[in-house]
Order: structure tokens, then C-alpha cells, then sequence
């Protein structure tokens, strides 16, 4: 069972239908008690990271979110929320990060590109793993950002998208992943990626 962590930023309606389409079992909770049930996590993210991590800590689900990880249980951020499980992040000044992977949000250099990057991408594989049945460097996915993570490790890295600069859009290591696209909209290929962390779960 999935549990979505809802700490008031995250985009949860897109999320709920896609896995209802899937019908993959989840449920939605900003209640710990309630989260601590579910075997593996969703955590959405939209507006500014500051204000999600001053949320977060404010609830008690940062150090929840670290607990859950310590315990093995997969954890997968969309948008903002793969942001957050960075170490900090430049957006509305300085704010950290949950430091659950190496690496610093930035903003995206104006190079003659339109800021924010909104719109679909071609994806570029860079590393496989489960996440990432049946995804090719064919398949595009839907991005709307503004920052992007910057100096993060080689290693999590799973797949990228140029932009000006080269995105990190799909990291993972260990049990923990995230998109920086939202998988949601982002058709048939965000889907799979979905059901792929559905089957991660399932198989621990």
C-alpha cells in the first residue's frame, strides 16, 4: 500500500487519479500514526521549497520521512518533492534540504531558453534500474520547473534531459527516487514509471 504524504503542497488530486487508473492502493494521510501503515511513499510537490520544508518540519514528517527510509520502506518525490530530498536549495534564499541525496537545487540559466521549462522532453537514460522498466530513451515526459538539481551525484543520476543545461529528471539510490517531471501527466511513460514504484514496493 502506497501512502501519499500530504503536507499541504503537493499536488495530490493528479497523483490519486493516476493511481486509480492504475489501480495500484494508496491512500492519502498528513497524519503519521495513519502513514506508518503503508509500505512505501509518494511525496508531491508544488510552489517553493522553502515554504514545503517549513511545512514538513512544522508537521514532524521530515523526521518521519527519515525514519520511514531508515526502515527500508521506498520513498518516491515528484517535482518538488524530488527536490526536497536533496540537501538544499537556492530558491527564495538558502533553505535545507532532507538530505536523503547529495546534490544542491539552483535556478535554471537563462540561456536563450525560456525559464520556466515547461513542456514535454526526451528523456535520456543514464543509469538502469527498477524504476525504470520499460522506459527507453524514446519516451518524453512533462516538466513545469523553474530550479533543477545541481552537483548531484553521478551515481543517482538515472536519467536526464538537456535544457540549457543537463536536468537530472529521474534519481534514485538505494530505496529512495524521485522525477523531477511529473509522472502523472506525462502519459504512458509516467505511468509505467508509477507502476515500476508500485512493483518495488511489492517485491521488498
Amino acid at each position: 500500500m502506497i501512502g501519499i504524504i500530504d503536507y499541504g503542497m503537493g499536488n495530490i488530486f493528479s497523483v490519486t487519479k493516476a493511481m486509480e487508473r492504475m489501480d495500484v492502493p494508496y491512500f492519502v494521510s498528513p497524519d503519521q500514526d495513519e502513514l506508518k501503515k503503508a509500505d512505501s511513499y509518494i511525496l508531491p510537490g508544488v510552489g517553493s521549497f522553502k515554504d514545503a520544508m517549513d511545512h514538513l518540519k512544522l508537521t514532524g514528517l521530515d523526521s518521519f520521512i527519515h525514519e520511514m527510509v531508515k526502515e527500508e520502506k521506498p520513498l518516491l518525490g515528484i517535482c518538488l518533492g524530488m527536490q526536497l530530498l536533496f540537501e538544499a536549495s537556492e530558491e527564495n534564499g538558502f533553505a535545507e534540504g532532507l538530505s536523503l541525496l547529495k546534490g544542491t537545487v539552483r535556478h535554471i540559466p537563462n540561456h536563450e531558453l525560456k525559464v520556466p521549462h515547461m513542456g514535454w522532453n526526451r528523456l535520456t537514460i543514464q543509469k538502469r534500474s527498477p524504476l525504470l522498466e520499460g522506459i527507453t530513451d524514446e519516451d518524453h515526459a512533462y516538466f513545469v520547473h523553474s530550479y533543477y538539481v545541481n552537483e548531484a551525484k553521478k551515481d543517482a543520476i538515472l536519467a536526464s534531459v538537456s535544457y540549457g543545461v543537463e536536468v537530472p529528471a529521474i534519481v534514485g539510490k538505494e530505496l529512495v527516487y524521485g522525477t523531477q517531471f511529473h509522472p502523472e501527466k506525462s502519459s504512458s511513460a509516467g505511468l509505467q514509471i508509477l507502476r515500476n514504484f508500485a512493483a518495488i514496493a511489492e517485491g521488498r
